[in-house]
């Protein structure tokens, strides 16, 4: 280990040999958090890891613990997001790709700096948990088609570890740290094909669509290295994909969608592209067009709802959450509206100040292990390119507090610029890596 970091500060790469210890020192425990620490910041300081370096490092922290392998009667697939605000994509793709017959094992992440957790967002559903063991874990994906739960003790147990010091030091947007973190858990989970939904702007890690491109090929040619096919979108992400920024405000609008209470927005274009694109991968045979509107179906119908349900009772949650969403899930003590002070269109959204106006309001974490509140957030929030009128209101806040509502409310204001002049809205999906 000395001598990995050593050739991290020169500014060297590492060896495979030197990797393929350090995923195992992180898995047993002979790696301190401090030395995994300076790892990370070693390769965020220097050259990085290189293409060769990124595949070993992905590879040996597959290989750290459990590898699935699955016997069901479909194909076995999976999605991931590079992390954004308002982005509960994952939340509505698994159970609709479910419910179209494919089988889900989505091996998901807890909030990230300022973006959110799809695991943190999960348990705000009261009484779910998504720490399940490994018979648990199979037995819900081959009996509802899908289950979206925390990495345990076995799967990937190195990327566990440096998943949460990254969080905490600094070093969550480092190319080859992400792409190992993200596909390690993913290849140890069996799939059978991989879609990568790439963030892009203000409110993601990447910036810019260059750097998001470079990441979205660092993926694809990691996982297709390893045996799994995978292609990545890049999606726009300047301002929050649902309405909703947080936990349980994000779950609601989730659950808009799949009981088909909204149709036609971003959160549900998004999510029909990239659930499209991924059967097309696994399926060549199939027409995107007809894939398309078989999921659209299945959106209508409630048929991806009730697998959504399923898989919140089975996971300790309410046993008919299709039904009682509305009812059951926490609500903050102080919701206030953040109005409109002048006419014209919102021309501008600040995503990050978005996401760090919910950190501050306790929906995401300052310091590793601190507890979330899941009532805490935004809703409402305006698209960007929409028309707004004076008094009309941008976002609506859920805090626990009135000083925690005064606090986000000025740093909503700030993230949000209205002008009167006329602006396009935006597309969506940007551009397709294969």
């Amino acid at each position: 280990m000395i001598e990995l970091l050593g050739d991290l500060r020169a500014g060297r790469t590492p060896g495979p040999d030197a990797l393929a210890a350090f995923a195992r020192g992180l898995a047993d425990g002979s790696i301190s958090d401090a030395q995994a620490g300076a790892f990370a910041m070693g390769v965020c300081r220097g050259p990085g890891l290189g293409a060769e370096g990124r595949a070993m490092l992905t590879q040996a922290m597959a290989e750290s613990g459990e590898t699935l392998r699955w016997d069901v009667p479909g194909p076995v697939l999976d999605k991931h997001s590079t992390g954004g605000i308002g982005d509960p994509v994952s939340l509505v793709l698994a159970p609709l790709l479910a419910a179209a017959g494919c089988y889900v094992p989505m091996i998901s992440g807890r909030g990230l700096g300022h973006t959110g957790g799809t695991l943190d967002k999960l348990e705000a559903i009261p009484g779910l948990s998504t720490e399940q063991d490994g018979t648990a874990f199979r037995r819900v994906v081959a009996e509802v088609g899908c289950a979206i739960v925390a990495a345990n003790a076995e799967i990937a147990p190195a990327d566990r570890r440096l998943y949460a010091i990254r969080d905490i030091t600094a070093t969550v947007d480092q190319i080859d740290l992400i792409t190992a973190s993200i596909l390690s858990k993913k290849l140890a989970a069996g799939l059978q094909a991989l879609v990568l939904d790439v963030k892009v702007g203000t409110g993601a890690f990447m910036l810019t669509r260059e750097e998001a491109e470079a990441l979205g090929r660092a993926l694809v040619e990691t996982s297709r290295a390893a045996g799994c096919p995978a292609t990545a979108l890049l999606t726009a992400m300047d301002g929050p994909l649902a309405p909703s920024v947080g936990n349980a405000v994000e779950i609601r609008a989730v659950m808009e969608v799949l009981t088909g209470q909204a149709t036609g927005t971003p959160l549900e274009e998004v999510a029909l592209a990239l659930g499209a694109e991924l059967i097309v991968l696994a399926m060549p045979h199939r027409m995107t067009t007809d894939v398309r509107e078989e999921l659209i179906e299945k959106l209508r119908s409630g048929a991806a709802a009730d697998r959504f349900a399923r898989m919140v009772a089975t996971f300790g949650g309410p046993r008919d959450f299709a039904a009682t969403w509305d009812t059951d899930l926490p609500t903050a003590p102080v919701i206030r509206d953040v109005t409109s002070t002048t006419d014209g269109t919102l021309v501008a959204v600040d995503g990050r100040r978005l996401g760090e106006a919910v950190l501050r309001l306790g929906g995401g974490r300052l310091r590793q292990g601190n507890a979330i509140d899941p009532a805490v957030g935004l809703a409402d929030v305006a698209q960007l390119g929409a028309p707004v009128t004076r008094g009309v209101p941008l976002a609506r806040i859920h805090a626990r507090t009135e000083a925690e509502a005064d606090r986000a409310e000025e740093t909503v204001r700030a993230a949000l610029t209205v002008r009167m002049e006329a602006m396009e809205t935006p597309p969506l999906i940007l551009e397709r890596v294969a």
